[in-house]
């Protein structure tokens, strides 16, 4: 039998990087909080043992009610893991200890892991790790997960845990005699009816707290026990003793989560030497500038403009050499089928459909995703995400939503889908549910080739090189705070409609700024990021191809049925400064944002499977001879910002609302601020024009 082994501790202090290094599994890892909300789990073999390794979501506390939190209390709690491995951070130990104090009363067989040995070092913090393990009574080791020091200790200790061997000598908490004296009275009821199932110290104090799910639990697993009346007789007992001397649930659990403070605190000033008490000078100095109030938005403006400088430049030669192959594939795909005498009706559909749109996909989305997720992933390292967060929060709180939507909107920019996966890190049901709503206002990385290109053909074309390549970066800079913009305004839109209430509070974490490892972000971001993305839109854009093969090539009355549908949409779509074959070509691109263009140009040139053309005056010319004007060009940007998010979003945002109610509001949410915004833009360019 698998020994269970729980990985636990604060977020952002090496817990991932320890999952991956003991597994060989790629939980991602990065410089901020919050990326493990849901447990994920590998193997370790280790001579006779064979370790399931648990990864917990990160947490500071398991006194609260926060996602995070309830999964990691209730898996320690209920599912009884041989050992615990708790993480701590070499440079923040106080804060750390907090959670190792609460894990020691509900789990006695743990190891504490004091990582980041190297920072602390160059901060000359020194760690007695002997003297931590003796006031403790638990084994305590140090390690640098990231150079994988330490770990064959770590995975030694854990043998030695699972196996239930005798620690030191575990120190119980002792808390304020009110409490202890409560515990006292309940002790010996409680551990008659659990037995030793359960923690009996630990549920005495959620019980104390009269904490609604373990009441529910202990009723669930123990109201068929004769015990369980007479228990519940002394706790009622107790708990009206309690609220005549004047303490309150609430009252408890301060009591004791400052216990557990002060506890940390004491042990912390023991242990812990700091030879430079002005170790973290640098990190404040560059968050006085990352985040004032004068430097921070355009500094956060400018990395934006650098980025996609950068995956613009960067991406086109790459492009179009990918296109090129692929094409060129095709083309002896084509020359095989002919030579085999396969019919037609069998090879144009899966070559000119299906593998069309496919090698479209990849040619356009893999090379920016390429160069942008590790350039994105380098900010992550580096320790600047937090930042925005902390920057966008004043703007989120006046819009009752959640400061960490910022986190989920830079996910947004590589993938919607991972956007709205990404909201799990907002507690709040609420604003979690404004996260998602509102994450495809945020264009992602299949829109960005759309919109660039009409960027590029219509405002930057008559300059040259670098510079052609500079302003389509700046204004697609504008045209993502414009969506930044309408995400502010949706929020607010929806807290005071369909999701009212209060913005909440939450803990933001400014992790101290890292040097990124260079290496390991490339291969992280390609393999974790962008080849997972790229799969997903493969997979979902492989049956569109055959569709829009068939609405090309079948004809009724010698008019092929995409050329029936974008005439019923013309005069629709000329209100909001469209015309029937771009709303066609959106309608067409649901199951992946890369394949409008190509739809559009098939359909201007009356051609039966997908075209490309790669010079962009060629496609300007042929824009304008299909009746295209700036204004034109603006609403396609505009409604490209703001129309339905894509099927893998789609299935994403029903996946975790559960709800169809949710994922319908979700769709129609862009789309009619997409049609109005374009709509209102053209009459009054016409009014003016």
């Amino acid at each position: 039998m698998d020994k269970i082994i729980a990985l636990a501790g604060n977020p952002n202090v090496g817990k991932s990087t320890i999952f991956n290094a003991l597994t060989g599994l790629k939980q991602h890892t990065g410089n901020w909080t919050g990326k493990t909300v849901e447990l994920a789990h590998g193997f370790k073999c280790y001579g006779k043992f064979k370790f399931k390794i648990v990864d917990l979501p990160g947490c500071y506390s398991l006194l609260s009610h926060s996602t995070e939190e309830q999964i990691a209390r209730d898996f320690l709690y209920f599912s009884e893991p041989d050992c615990v491995i708790v993480v701590c951070d070499a440079t923040c130990l106080e804060r750390n200890l907090n959670l190792v104090l609460q894990i020691m009363e509900i789990c006695p067989q743990i190891v504490v892991c004091v990582n980041m040995l190297d920072e602390a070092k160059k901060k000359q913090i020194t760690v007695r790790l002997d003297k931590l393990s003796d006031i403790l009574g638990v084994p305590v080791l140090g390690t640098t997960a990231r150079d994988g020091k330490g770990l064959n200790k770590l995975t030694c200790l854990m043998a030695r845990g699972s196996a239930k061997s005798h620690w030191l000598d575990l120190k119980p908490i002792s808390y304020p005699k009110i409490i202890e004296d409560a515990i006292d009275k309940m002790t010996n009821i409680t551990k008659e009816l659990v037995q030793n199932e359960l923690p009996f110290r630990f549920t005495i104090l959620k019980l104390l707290q009269q904490d609604k799910i373990f009441l529910d639990a202990i009723k669930n697993k123990y109201q068929n026990n004769t015990t369980y009346d007479k228990f519940i007789a002394e706790y009622n007992k107790l708990k009206l003793e309690l609220e005549k001397q004047g303490y309150t649930p609430s009252h408890i659990m301060d009591i004791v989560a400052e216990t557990f403070v002060k506890k940390a605190e004491i042990i912390s000033e023991s242990v812990v030497e700091m030879k430079n008490p002005n170790y973290d000078r640098k990190d404040r100095m560059l968050d006085k500038i990352f985040t004032s109030k004068i430097t921070g938005f355009p500094i956060m403006i400018l990395f934006l403009l650098m980025i996609f400088w950068i995956t613009i430049s960067g991406a086109n030669y790459p492009s179009s050499i990918i296109s090129e192959l692929l094409f060129s594939f095709q083309d002896f795909l084509i020359e095989k089928a002919i030579y085999f005498n396969i019919s037609p009706a069998i090879y144009e559909p899966l070559l000119f459909g299906v593998y069309k749109v496919l090698a479209w996909v990849v040619s356009v989305m893999l090379p920016p995703m390429a160069i942008f997720f590790p350039l994105f992933t380098l900010l992550e390292d580096f320790g600047y995400l937090p930042r925005i967060a902390f920057n966008l929060d004043k703007c989120f709180s006046k819009c009752k939503a959640s400061g960490k939507q910022a986190l989920t909107m830079c996910m947004g920019f590589g993938c919607n889908a991972v956007g709205v996966t990404g909201a799990r890190i907002i507690d709040s049901p609420r604003e979690r549910l404004i996260a998602i709503l509102t994450n495809n206002f945020v264009p992602c990385n299949g829109r960005f080739p759309t919109i660039i290109a009409i960027i590029t053909m219509f405002f930057a074309y008559e300059t040259a090189g670098l510079q052609t390549s500079f302003i389509s970066a700046l204004i697609l800079v504008l045209v993502i705070l414009f969506g930044v913009f309408m995400t502010f305004i949706t929020s607010k839109l929806l807290s005071g409609t369909v999701l009212k209430g209060m913005e909440s509070s939450f803990t933001l974490e400014l992790p101290p700024y890292r040097t990124p490892q260079f290496g390991k972000v490339i291969i992280r971001s390609i393999f974790d990021r962008t080849l997972f993305v790229l799969a997903r839109a493969v997979i979902v854009a492989a049956p569109s191809g055959l569709i829009i093969w068939l609405f090309a090539n079948i004809d009724i009355n010698n008019i092929s049925i995409l050329n029936y549908c974008t005439e019923f949409l013309d005069p629709f779509a000329r209100l909001i400064g469209l015309d029937g074959v771009i709303l066609m070509a959106f309608i067409l691109g649901i199951p992946a944002n890369e394949i409008v263009v190509p739809i559009m140009l098939m359909t201007y040139l009356s051609q039966g499977s997908l075209t490309e053309i790669n010079d962009l005056n060629i496609m300007k010319t042929l824009l304008i001879d299909n009746g295209w004007t700036i204004i034109t060009a603006i609403n396609m940007i505009l409604f490209s910002l703001m129309h339905w998010p894509c099927a893998t979003t789609c299935l994403t945002i029903r996946k975790e609302t559960g709800s169809l109610k949710w994922t319908l509001l979700a769709i129609i949410l862009p789309t009619v601020c997409g049609l109005t915004i374009c709509f209102v833009f053209t009459q009054i360019a016409n009014l003016i024009l």
